[in-house]
């Protein structure tokens, strides 16, 4: 009989909470291991040496842990009796957004207006950044070499748009954007642009001293609230949905399943930075840290080479991000039998060019667990005709040879400032990767 659904609409009102939290990779990691402390989960710093209580195999260490680097987070919970050789169950996910980001030398102006020097970061639907109130946020480095975290999140800048009047054409053949010269935002007025006016101006917001900041990751989001629309409320509008609401799902689901004495799995959450530019950092899913925190912990609980071979070859990841949802007004963008909707279930994702990971045996053991959460699931595959997009699914798979399966929620507006997405879709997500953990 299929389980009942853990989680309900109250997991979409928390997911409002957790993106408006979140406005840069930094922000959720932080928002995600203040969740995961709440459940009993504890940091453990990769600078230790780790021993079976530092990797929670002892009674002294019980309960899940956590690495934090830079925007990504590696989380993980080993059950009672669990060997050196126990496979993992791994939720995989990216905190990092399409936006504009601060360059190194920010403080620019020109004909009487004050602005901030942005570079594209991914692949933003650019004209979606156009005449919004945006605020400004990210990570500061300070002269000892300690981190802050400064989240402006007031009406701090804007990107005005040319008016009709001055490009005629606009209508008829599109607007056309150039990456340098238009998206520079104003942030006031004055002829007097001096270096240092930003930082300043951070320092000043943070309550610190004039050059304590020595360095800085920040980037701009808008600020307008999440929010439920429609008739019904049965859609909810959002920043980073792409792909916080994953990495939020992932959260709920681990510390859901935290506790469980029986789980013949380890339930690890992989949430990682720098997918939407390729995953090949320190901090993404092409780097080592999953794999360097796998086989510490398997390592550290006792284990051999030949133990951490064993675990690997047991291993499946869901690599959980948004999809497209079949739009209404573009139709035939999409291939011609495969219309997933919103509130329909989440979907997994398939591409015999391996641009996800997903195959027949991979989608059986979604099929599973989406049977045993009762949740319905929809098959997302891409238009011939159009080429297909990636996640880091195929990343995970290669690189540390684990059976990785493609799966997410369909959304509309992917990679605009304000995507949208079925309000029910989130907690039927969640509760898939529930009974997915669980094994």
């Amino acid at each position: 009989m299929s389980a009942p659904h853990r989680l309900d609409r109250g997991h979409t009102d928390d997911l409002m909470t957790f993106l408006a939290a979140s406005p840069t990779p930094y922000h959720a990691v932080a928002n995600a291991a203040e969740r995961l402390e709440k459940a009993g989960f504890r940091q453990v710093s990769e600078t230790d040496a780790w021993d079976a209580e530092t990797a929670g195999a002892s009674a002294s260490g019980s309960g899940g842990k956590y690495v934090l680097r830079g925007g990504a987070i590696i989380a993980w919970y080993v059950p009672e009796g669990a060997a050196p050789h126990t496979p993992y169950r791994i939720v995989g996910a990216h905190t990092d957004s399409p936006n504009l980001r601060v360059k190194p030398l920010p403080d620019i102006g020109a004909h009487g207006w004050r602005q901030v020097a942005v570079e594209i970061y991914g692949g933003p639907l650019m004209n979606s950044w156009l005449d919004r109130d945006l605020g400004l946020a990210g990570r500061l480095t300070l002269r000892d070499g300690s981190t802050r975290l400064v989240n402006v999140d007031r009406p701090l800048l804007r990107v005005p748009q040319l008016a009709i009047h001055l490009d005629r054409a606009v209508s008829a053949e599109g607007l056309k954007l150039d990456k340098q010269r238009h998206l520079q935002p104003i942030w006031g007025l004055g002829d007097d642009v001096r270096d240092g006016d930003l930082i300043a101006f951070l320092e000043e917001e943070l309550g610190l001293g004039a050059g304590e900041v020595t360095g800085w990751d920040l980037m701009t989001h808008s600020v307008e609230a999440p929010a439920y629309l429609g008739r019904d409320k049965e859609l909810v509008a959002g920043p980073r949905m792409d792909n916080l609401l994953s990495v939020h799902a992932g959260v709920a689901a681990l510390t859901a399943v935290a506790g469980g004495s029986k789980l013949p799995y380890i339930p690890v959450l992989a949430a990682f930075d720098h997918e939407e530019n390729g995953s090949q950092s320190d901090t993404g899913a092409d780097g080592p840290l999953l794999g360097g925190i796998l086989e510490r912990s398997v390592f550290a609980r006792g284990g051999s080479y030949e133990d951490r071979a064993r675990a690997f070859a047991g291993t499946v990841c869901l690599s959980s991000d948004t999809g497209h949802a079949v739009h209404p007004n573009y139709a035939e963008r999409h291939d011609p039998t495969h219309h997933p909707r919103v509130n329909g279930g989440p979907i997994l994702k398939v591409n015999v060019n391996n641009r996800y990971a997903t195959d027949g045996s991979g989608r059986a053991v979604w099929a599973a667990a989406c049977e045993r959460a009762g949740v319905p699931f929809q098959s997302f595959v891409s238009n011939n005709s159009m080429p297909c997009g990636t996640t880091i699914g195929p990343i995970t798979a290669a690189r540390h040879g684990i059976k990785t399966v493609d799966i997410g929620v369909a959304i509309l507006s992917m990679h605009s400032v304000r995507e949208l997405c079925g309000a029910d879709d989130p907690h039927l997500l969640a509760n898939a990767l529930v009974a997915f953990l669980e094994g």
